[in-house]
């Protein structure tokens, strides 16, 4: 049997999701094991003999044993062979990846020699590197996508053709041409990163690490990683089973606690990023219902602010990320954020896109440069002009005469809310490009289908909006 169907057999027939680490570092081995001639096998045998009915899968990294040279390496042998003893599969955690013919060597030693049926493996040489291990059909290939520790941010999270790099590993691990061996690995310790992943690659397995010691919370991660069947799932725990006093107790507690997140999360509604966007920013204060006096002098039923985001690093980001997918495509030279709202806005997407970021005064410095546009730029060039919502459309204007007086070229605006007031048709009438993630209506029909605001409260709003329109 192939090694993803082996797993989804043994996932449901023990009615668990966990994969257990066998990192056996000595800085928290239990004493007891310390005086054993072979403490790292004892250390293992005692944690497979005492787990394996509610693990699914093993995964030792070959970190630890290649550290104690020939002894640990015996040590990974006799622990492979003590989990295939107890019916259960290896995942070697080997993260490992070369130029074709050296790859050829490292999944010999895998699969042939070690006797793995899965392995990791790090994308960063390309396709030809993947392959290598894919061409055993019968056992598994995880590809680094998302890592969880806190560096994965330093190059994972960069910007490139528009969307963060582990995106396009999960798109280039989808296409591949392969055996159905690939998944992907993605750390419970982003779960945002998780779901994204989760909807370009809906259907490959997802080896999850980062629960428990490094902070991941099991029920989001399971949320967010789980594939639409209720598959495609495995999480890693390393150092809460295998330093835990009772390492049966621990296992049974997590593979319980993971099997009532996937019961959950079947259970719950079903919803997509941009609902979950919409959630985090209601959450966050960015969007409120009540009886708010707007700059018009008019009473609202809803009021935006995106200002808050400024101390919502985690919500920002993700709004961010959401500016970037409606950038793709669009041809420019430099952002331009509207101040004041847009601000942090553009400064994170420019941080994310690698692309360079201006913004127009509304007053011109009467001191230094009196200059009207901060940041340096050329004339000619084209800016994508950055706001927070769009409402008449008049404050857009405003804002892009100076950009367009200093020589900037403006086609396109990028905004994440339409409050579906007007403004998109008069700034389209202007020549104006209009791209908005969200409309307002759609903020409050999510909320209320989603049990966040209630079904008198999105009325109100609906009536309120369809009212601006006469």
């Amino acid at each position: 049997m192939a090694f993803f169907a082996e797993l989804e057999d043994l996932s449901r027939r023990r009615g668990s999701l966990l994969c257990v680490g066998l990192d056996p570092d000595r800085r928290i081995m239990p004493k007891a094991f310390a005086k054993e001639p072979e403490p790292l096998w004892a250390w293992n045998r005692a944690v497979i003999e005492a787990t394996a009915e509610y693990v699914c899968a093993y995964k030792p990294n070959t970190a630890f044993y290649e550290a104690e040279g020939t002894a640990g390496l015996e040590a990974l042998r006799w622990t492979i062979d003590c989990a295939h003893a107890h019916g259960t599969p290896v995942i070697l955690d080997a993260k490992r990846a070369d130029v074709a013919h050296s790859a050829d060597a490292y999944a010999r030693a895998a699969f042939e020699v070690w006797g793995a049926d899965a392995v990791t493996v790090n994308p960063y040489l390309g396709e030809d590197a993947i392959v290598a291990f894919a061409r055993y059909a019968d056992k598994g290939v995880y590809v680094l996508c998302h890592t969880s520790n806190s560096g994965a941010r330093d190059l994972q999270e960069r910007a490139t053709e528009g969307r963060p790099l582990y995106l396009a590993v999960a798109e280039m691990v989808a296409r591949i041409k392969n055996e159905g061996n690939l998944g992907l690995v993605v750390g419970a310790t982003y779960p945002e990163a998780l779901r994204e992943v989760r909807a370009v690659a809906a259907g490959l397995p997802f080896l999850v690490p980062g629960v428990g010691a490094q902070g991941g919370e099991a029920e989001r991660a399971v949320a967010a990683g789980l594939r639409a069947d209720g598959g495609g799932l495995v999480i890693n725990a390393s150092r809460s089973v295998i330093a835990a006093e009772d390492f049966a107790a621990a296992a049974r507690a997590l593979r319980d606690a993971l099997a009532a997140a996937r019961a959950a999360a079947l259970r719950a509604p079903k919803t997509t990023a941009v609902d979950d966007l919409i959630v985090a920013l209601h959450e966050a204060g960015c969007v409120r219902l009540g009886d708010f006096v707007l700059h018009s002098g008019q009473h609202s039923p809803i009021y935006l602010d995106l200002r808050v985001l400024v101390s919502r690093p985690e919500v920002l980001w993700r709004v961010a990320r959401a500016y970037l997918g409606l950038l793709e495509g669009l041809s420019y030279d430099r952002l331009a954020a509207i101040p004041y709202a847009a601000l942090p806005i553009g400064t994170a997407v420019a941080l994310l896109a690698g692309r360079p970021l201006v913004y127009p005064r509304l007053e011109a410095k009467q001191y230094g440069t009196g200059r009207r546009i901060e940041g340096v730029w050329n004339s000619g060039e084209t800016v994508v002009v950055l706001d927070d919502v769009v409402t008449t459309g008049a404050s857009k204007l405003e804002t892009i005469r100076p950009l367009e007086e200093a020589g900037l070229r403006v086609r396109d605006i990028v905004v994440l809310i339409d409050r579906g007031q007007g403004g998109r048709e008069a700034l389209e009438a202007e020549g104006y490009r209009v791209h908005a993630l969200l409309g307002l209506r759609q903020v409050v029909e999510v909320l209320a289908r989603l049990g966040r605001i209630s079904d008198a409260d999105r009325q109100r709003v609906v009536a309120f909006l369809e009212g601006q329109k006469r």
